[in-house]
């Protein structure tokens, strides 16, 4: 019947976070196979490396409250405490074990206490290396006929050079590999020296500069704020093609949507849930921060201004409130 791929959706992309991160445990098989079912377009894996260099798929590089770690014996001696970008951090780190031996681990949800709904999947899945969320990615691409785009971002990637494990090289490896383009691949960082490597090589893929509410990109002297200034965009706008603010950095009497799109960006916000919690105080529901509120109406203001994507926990919220837009 033609092509394959035939799939361009009219509205904003959905971004699958870390899957669907609000109904499975985050970046699992079943997270990300469930927010392509909901009609995500691009699935989101954050990589750090392990001991032996393998790009893996987890949130941070440490993996106590997102595995069964801590209830291994056999792993309890290497529990330790790291400065990572300036910032304590006590745990069990990737890089401190082998692919092999990470292998051995489950996945568990890392919010119990908000999405307790989710634990009943502890135990269930397996930490995922980059290569395999691209295989997952092409067979649910085959699967659902449309072409399910990969979104990594490199996490922690000037403390990673600075332990000899550089993220951007094996990055750069498994994209040629793969022969990934611009429909199968999109780069994301929030320190502009990652992604200043990627576009070194020169790989043909977009880039997404992803923006913080305060301070700045580690070890960058510079400030979100300022690379949020026209000035700031223009100078994104160099090495990348987008930019990911948070939401609420898009809210009026902000300027950043119309300001992005001058320095010739697209513009992907994130993170969207439906918790009362993490939804602006207008459209709360009730008095419980981990009851749903009206995540709806988020999605029609966002959409409204105009965004190119929106990044969400809950992808099949968002492709509702897409379908919405359309009626």
């Amino acid at each position: 019947a033609g092509d394959r791929h035939p799939h361009r959706p009219s509205g904003p992309l959905v971004i699958g976070h870390r899957g669907a991160a609000g109904w499975r445990p985050e970046h699992t098989a079943d997270a990300y196979t469930y927010a392509v079912r909901a009609g995500a377009d691009w699935i989101e894996p954050d990589l750090v490396p392990t001991k032996d260099g393998v790009l893996v798929v987890r949130h941070e590089n440490e993996i106590g409250g997102t595995t069964d770690v801590a209830g291994r014996p056999e792993f309890a001696g290497r529990r330790t405490t790291k400065t990572v970008d300036g910032k304590a951090v006590t745990g069990w780190f990737t890089e401190d074990f082998t692919l092999r031996e990470l292998k051995t681990l489950r996945t568990v949800e890392r919010l119990p206490l908000v999405r307790n709904r989710n634990t009943v999947f502890d135990g269930r899945g397996r930490v995922l290396t980059f290569q395999e969320v691209v295989d997952l990615a092409r067979r649910l691409s085959r699967e659902s006929g449309r072409r399910i785009a990969v979104f990594p971002e490199t996490k922690h990637p000037t403390y990673f050079r600075s332990i000899g494990l550089p993220l951007e090289e094996e990055l750069i490896r498994v994209i040629r590999r793969n022969r990934l383009t611009a429909r199968d691949c999109v780069v994301q960082s929030f320190e502009p020296g990652s992604l200043r490597r990627v576009a070194a090589a020169r790989l043909g893929l977009p880039l997404w500069q992803a923006l913080g509410t305060s301070g700045g990109p580690y070890g960058h002297g510079i400030t979100y704020r300022d690379m949020m200034t026209p000035a700031g965009l223009r100078e994104i706008a160099s090495y990348a093609d987008w930019i990911g603010p948070d939401k609420s950095s898009l809210v009026p009497p902000n300027t950043l949507l119309a300001d992005a799109r001058a320095a010739g960006l697209k513009v992907g916000a994130y993170t969207f849930r439906a918790e009362n919690q993490y939804l602006p105080a207008a459209y709360r529901r009730g008095t419980d921060p981990n009851a749903f509120g009206d995540a709806f109406a988020e999605y029609a203001f966002h959409y409204g201004q105009g965004v190119d994507a929106v990044v969400t926990d809950f992808p099949d919220i968002a492709v509702q409130a897409r379908e919405d837009l359309r009626g």
